[in-house]
């Protein structure tokens, strides 16, 4: 089993930055994919960023030079460096782990971006 707590969620003003971090603990494959999804009220569940373990990020478009996700597999973490914030970033963030046929989430984290 795999378990993903996030944390680094909060209230944040237009412009500004937040950093999320997911922790994976259990059993966890040397290839696998990492990454963030975000769901606003009233909307679907959507594709934030993904980090393979051994390949090219990925983002949204609405996110492209504003967020960056990163990894560190010695620490079983992935990362979500978000700057110029917008209010329609607002929305839980969930992390995510896909390996093998697998996929787990996290608990989520609140993002609130305040104009």
């Amino acid at each position: 089993q795999v378990q993903l707590v996030e944390s680094g969620g909060g209230l944040v003003q237009v412009g500004g930055s937040l950093r999320l971090s997911c922790l994976a603990s259990g059993t966890i494959l040397g290839i696998n994919v990492m990454g963030w999804y975000r769901q606003a009220p009233g909307k679907q569940r959507e594709l934030v960023a993904l980090v393979p373990s051994g390949g090219r990020t990925t983002y949204a478009d609405s996110v492209k030079g504003r967020f960056t996700i990163s990894r560190d597999n010695g620490k079983n973490t992935v990362y979500l460096q978000m700057n110029t914030l917008k209010p329609e970033d607002t929305g839980v963030y969930y992390c995510n782990l896909q390996q093998g046929r697998n996929a787990y989430w996290g608990q989520g984290t609140q993002v609130t971006v305040s104009s």
